[in-house]
């Protein structure tokens, strides 16, 4: 009886033995064959797994029998999965795996504010160009106006014209704001409002890269682009329904709701932009006295796009803009006026811009 006890164990073990197969690997970069430092290997659906050493080398024990999936990854470089039969026909053997660099590609960026598309590297004038990722970060964060997207741009200062109304207007290498020309998809639709109110009727959600010439670009634009030239590129529909929708309520009583919509087929394709801000009067300090003045914009902005082939389309657009500001002392704002509390500022304005764009390739 002992003796077959015995033998039981042993075959056991054995077996046990048989079962627990060991791997050496070598994790190298395919481009230069340098070793990788710190990359992973690991057995799928088991917790079998090891970091390469300074050599770039590791070794996986207590492999089970049979077919394993083998994963390795290292940061930067692109997951490769190898599927190996255990126990191996040469066990000795080290196996060298080769991981690909995970390039990134980028955007490739098309400049319109110099008159004639070109790749912003050949473009010979310095233009500084805010991309869509950008764009999308900072309408999360205000998705009232441009004001915080050109305001973090280096040599561009947001200076606040009227305290009471808190219309600002954008100073470019130290100018004043009427030097500066703002355009929308090349057009001066802002012209007479660079010095107050344009800037705040920008919503950006429908915009896809922000285009700016530092310095006197006067040839192309005329006595007001002295400081400097800003456009604003709107998106184009493309055959994928396009869909956005921002809804925000942030700590100083303001409302936004957004809205951008786009589609296209072969022949036509349309864009939609509905944007609506509330700001209540805010008094931070109880002075009464507004730091911000209750604010009301409206803004829809519908574009069609017919395409006649592949160099030719026309783009037919209307933007309308309607923005009231009422500030100043808070029982005004609130119909409450007396002797003491008189003071207010209200501003007014409304914009119906229609623009047609004709474009042929050569």
């Amino acid at each position: 009886m002992r003796l077959l006890v015995l033998l039981s164990v042993s075959w056991g073990m054995a077996f046990t033995c048989l079962a627990q197969n060991a791997l050496k690997m070598s994790i190298r970069n395919e481009k230069n064959k340098e070793p990788l430092i710190g990359a992973t290997v690991q057995i799928e659906n088991t917790s079998i797994g090891a970091s390469t050493d300074e050599n770039g080398n590791v070794e996986l024990l207590n492999i089970s029998n049979g077919k394993q999936t083998l994963i390795c990854s290292f940061i930067g470089y692109k997951t490769i999965e190898k599927n190996l039969d255990f126990p191996s026909d040469k066990p000795s053997d080290v196996l060298t795996v080769f991981l690909t660099e995970n390039g990134e590609e980028l955007e490739q960026i098309t400049v319109s504010t110099t008159r004639t598309s070109r790749n912003i590297n050949n473009v010979p004038t310095r233009i500084e160009v805010i991309s869509l990722e950008e764009i999308d970060e900072k309408s999360n964060m205000k998705p009232t106006n441009v004001a915080m997207l050109l305001n973090e741009s280096i040599g561009i200062q947001m200076q606040q014209t009227s305290y009471t109304s808190a219309t600002q207007s954008i100073r470019i290498q130290g100018l004043d704001g009427r030097y500066t020309q703002i355009l929308k998809d090349g057009f001066p639709v802002f012209g007479g409002f660079s010095s107050g109110l344009s800037v705040l009727q920008i919503p950006p959600l429908d915009l896809r890269q922000v285009e700016i010439i530092k310095g006197s670009a006067s040839t192309l634009y005329g006595g007001g682009a002295i400081a400097g030239v800003i456009n604003f590129v709107s998106k184009e529909p493309s055959e994928k329904r396009d869909v956005s929708l921002i809804l925000n309520e942030n700590s100083t009583l303001e409302s936004n709701v957004g809205v951008w919509f786009s589609q296209r087929n072969k022949k036509i394709g349309f864009t939609i932009l509905g944007a609506f801000n509330y700001q209540h009067p805010y008094d931070v300090d109880k002075d009464d006295f507004t730091e911000l003045p209750k604010t009301t914009s409206l803004s829809f902005n519908p574009r069609l796009f017919f395409y006649f082939n592949d160099s030719t389309q026309l783009v037919i657009g209307n933007a309308v803009n309607y923005e009231t500001r009422f500030g100043g002392d808070i029982f005004v704002i609130n119909n409450k006026p007396d002797n003491y509390h008189a003071y207010f500022e209200k501003n007014n304005s409304f914009r119906n811009i229609t623009t047609a764009e004709f474009t042929k390739k050569i």
